[in-house]
């Protein structure tokens, strides 16, 4: 069978790196398998859903390079939801309420009271034809709950926690349309599920109780239940539940520096037993894909980690690809020699600022601006070529028996204003001899 997994968030805020996760970790288990994995908008919430989070969303999924093969709207689909609800009417798997939440809420206090789980006590289904007329005719509009069946237990092999048990006479039946005629999660996400033909739903464990549910909402709309596999949440580094870890979203990824590749390396691994390996893209880390890799411990999401992936992938990114991001002027020759020092691709602009000048260098010793004017004559008269750094350093070493820091730091420093950086062999040549020249009496 076709592996078809989808993505299915609500357009009421930006993706963070959690829902970033779940994303790509059913991008990745449909492409392993060969199949399709499809995105889906759920914005049956029409007052909070908002356009230009829709639009955010593909945006920061094609960032990414996680490419939908289909997209769907549950907006577009009130008809659909419409018939499934009638049929689960007529078969008496959903049944109308009229309970407050006043009186929800004072039900489930007594329960806890008494030591008992807070279970919905079906009394709407006491009603006689007469009481639900009389509640219509005086304008009471019910809410709808599906009904569990209590005769049968609810049993899946989730593909990360293993066999799972749920009792249904153990839980409340759930509440899937309010009085006002729009629509829950539950129902609806099932009713997508079957229609677009959903194999699999990986998701995080949150969401295991809401599984128990509508395995059955899968049974009584006549449908098998696809392949469920729930991960364990994303946490900090520190270890706990953190409520940054909601607000990191793409755009602050962007903001950052962070390269697609090294979140997509990092999420794509995270949860797993594997480690994280910065030379991995999509394709790689699909083919690698494996859900029994998952274990059931909290995924640390550590953004030192993440910066470390993102070092190592900008140090091995071709020119080509980062050649839009560069400073005006800046060529090839200089991105690789610039390139091992880099953490973001932006820091390239600070160097470059190095090579064009001017540069503020320190202030030195009398013997050192000394060596400095002893370097820069003899610059000005060395053969300049791509060896220029080995043929002036060898030149003032055997000229003054200075070697090491003492030869090197100096001419570093009067050259670039800085103690540490790119190689000055790759360095020196795209400063140029008149400029180096100029720099070098400066500081002497």
């Amino acid at each position: 069978m076709t592996a078809i997994t989808r993505f299915a968030p609500s357009p009421t805020g930006h993706l963070h790196v959690g829902n970033i996760r779940t994303a790509l970790h059913n991008w990745l288990l449909a492409k392993q398998a060969g199949g399709r994995f499809l995105l889906r908008i759920d914005d049956t919430d029409a007052a909070r859903s908002r356009e230009e989070y829709v639009e955010g969303i593909r945006a920061d999924l094609a960032w990414l390079g996680i490419l939908p093969e289909g997209e769907e709207r549950q907006s577009a689909r009130f008809d659909l939801y419409e018939r499934e609800f009638e049929r689960l009417k007529a078969a008496g798997r959903v049944y109308p309420c009229w309970e407050s939440q006043q009186e929800l809420e004072l039900r489930r206090k007594v329960l806890l009271g008494r030591g008992l789980p807070p279970i919905y006590d079906r009394a709407a289904l006491n009603l006689t034809e007469a009481e639900k007329a009389a509640k219509l005719s005086a304008g009471e509009e019910p809410h709808w709950r599906f009904r569990l069946d209590h005769g049968h237990p609810i049993i899946w092999e989730d593909g990360i926690r293993g066999t799972q048990h749920f009792d249904p006479a153990q839980m409340s039946d759930p509440v899937v349309r309010r009085a006002d005629g729009s629509w829950l999660y539950m129902l609806p996400s099932v009713i997508d599920d079957i229609a677009m033909g959903v194999t699999d739903i990986l998701r995080g464990e949150d969401h295991v109780s809401n599984t128990a549910t509508q395995v059955q909402m899968f049974g009584a709309l006549g449908a098998p239940p696809p392949r469920f596999a729930h991960e364990a949440l994303l946490v900090g580094a520190e270890g706990k539940l953190s409520k940054r870890l909601g607000s990191l979203g793409a755009a602050h990824f962007r903001g950052a520096g962070i390269e697609p590749q090294a979140l997509v390396a990092l999420l794509g691994r995270l949860g797993t037993s594997d480690p994280v390996d910065p030379s991995l893209d999509g394709a790689a880390l699909a083919a690698g894909f494996d859900l029994s890799r998952f274990g059931r411990a909290p995924a640390r999401f550590d953004e030192a980690e993440l910066e470390r992936v993102n070092a190592a992938i900008v140090h091995v990114l071709p020119f080509a690809a980062v050649r839009d991001r560069l400073p005006e002027g800046m060529d090839a020759a200089a991105w690789e020699a610039v390139r091992p020092n880099l953490s973001h691709v932006f820091e390239a602009a600070d160097w470059w600022r190095v090579v064009k000048g001017p540069v503020e260098a320190p202030a030195f010793s009398d013997e050192d601006r000394a060596y400095l004017a002893q370097a820069a004559e003899a610059l000005s008269t060395l053969d300049w070529g791509e060896g220029a750094w080995k043929a002036l350093t060898e030149t003032l070493k055997a000229a003054t028996g200075r070697k090491g820091k003492a030869l090197f730091l100096p001419l570093r420093q009067a050259l670039t204003g800085m103690d540490h950086g790119p190689d000055m062999a790759t360095l020196l040549p795209l400063i140029g001899r008149d400029a180096a020249t100029m720099r070098l009496r400066a500081a002497a």
